[in-house]
């Protein structure tokens, strides 16, 4: 193994980083019939800056969405003031340093109140944030565009809009589609979606799949003490995966990709098991419909799985297909391994051979993407 982790000058690609959203995300952008009640920032004597979204019971607080470097003893959910924020957040020449000091060389970008915001019960209203959101991004995009590669967000209203959301996302250069993680009326794989799937296979967009973006990821009601609540994290982004496997989607569409976003991968190998297991023994009693492949072989082919310091993922990379890993620092997250990176991707996946590190930190969200770098 060499010294450096990518050869000829290469630097890392993270498939999934954030931005924060500032003050005026959605009020500046917002269509105006829904300004008066757009989501903003407020500050709470106890929480710190929050950001308030009407319909949703709970604001989101500022403590652990920029919380980036910042020692696992300071870690607070509330308390922070938005100008001491990581300004990478919302300022894209800010954010280029912030990629040289991880040696990063690109993002693919996410939101942040935006995912939350997925669950919102008000339809319309999540349509209209999301599109607003769409257009501050392409604003933050275009400050480096070799750089911050943007993932639109839909509102999931019903099929047609969501077929010109997904032309619009296209339109506006962003590379996939983040989907709320749970549908407006039938689960994905019922074949009132399939116009959708077709339409991001012909558009060649990638749906993603982010973490606490379901019903089954709240922290809250979980069993034993709360920090047991961190476990249930990807359950609802693997719940997603199975319904698309086992509802038959990709043998109806064959050229569809889907993104399973910070739900980390190490776990794959044995859910992968787990469905062909299920599908050999008990599919007939269980009614299960019956596929071309075992189920093992659409993950393999159709689902990405992106992940930051999971190192049974590393260790475990033959065991799935790697072409189908891409690492991420989730920038400016809590979770992230920002500045870190280089250290920690030395020590885990320094054993990895020369062509399956490469794959993994460079070479697969490039082809996925179609990214230039």
């Amino acid at each position: 193994m060499t010294t450096e982790l990518l050869p000829d000058g290469l630097k890392l690609i993270s498939a999934d980083s954030h931005i924060t959203e500032p003050p005026d995300c959605y009020t500046a952008n917002i269509d105006p019939a829904f300004r008066d009640r757009a989501p903003h920032l407020a500050h709470d004597q106890e929480r710190g800056d929050i950001f308030v979204v009407p319909g949703i019971p709970k604001p989101v607080p500022m403590g652990l969405v920029a919380a980036a470097g910042k020692p696992a003893e300071e870690l607070r959910m509330g308390g922070a003031r938005f100008e001491d924020l990581h300004r990478g957040g919302w300022d894209p020449q800010a954010r280029l340093a912030d990629q040289d000091r991880d040696g990063v060389g690109a993002e693919i970008i996410y939101p942040t109140v935006g995912m939350l915001m997925c669950g919102h019960p008000d339809l319309a209203y999540r349509q209209a944030c999301f599109e607003a959101y769409n257009r501050w991004l392409a604003g933050f995009c275009a400050g480096a565009p070799d750089r911050l590669y943007g993932i639109g967000q839909t509102g999931f209203v019903d099929v047609p809009t969501t077929i010109r959301d997904m032309q619009a996302i296209k339109a506006a250069g962003f590379k996939g589609v983040m989907m709320p993680g749970d549908p407006p009326e039938h689960d994905f794989d019922h074949p009132m979606y399939d116009p959708l799937w077709r339409t991001a296979v012909e558009l060649d967009l990638p749906l993603s799949f982010h973490i606490l973006t379901t019903k089954a990821n709240e922290l809250a009601g979980t069993r034993g003490p709360r920090i047991n609540g961190f476990q249930a994290i990807i359950r609802g982004n693997q719940d997603i995966l199975g319904t698309f496997i086992f509802g038959g989607v990709f043998d109806r569409h064959p050229d569809l990709k889907l993104v399973c976003v910070e739900a980390d991968a190490g776990w794959a190998p044995h859910y992968m098991y787990r469905m062909d297991h299920a599908y050999k023994r008990h599919r007939h009693w269980m009614k299960g419909r019956e596929l071309k492949e075992l189920p093992s072989e659409y993950f393999r082919r159709h689902i990405y799985l992106t992940f930051q310091d999971d190192w049974t993922a590393f260790r475990m990379a033959d065991m799935v297909n790697v072409e189908r890993l891409m690492w991420a620092n989730d920038f400016p997250h809590s979770d992230s391994t920002w500045p870190w990176s280089q250290e920690m991707l030395h020590e885990q996946a320094g054993n990895l051979s020369d062509h399956d590190r490469k794959r993994i930190l460079h070479d697969n969200v490039v082809e996925l993407y179609g990214l230039k770098n």
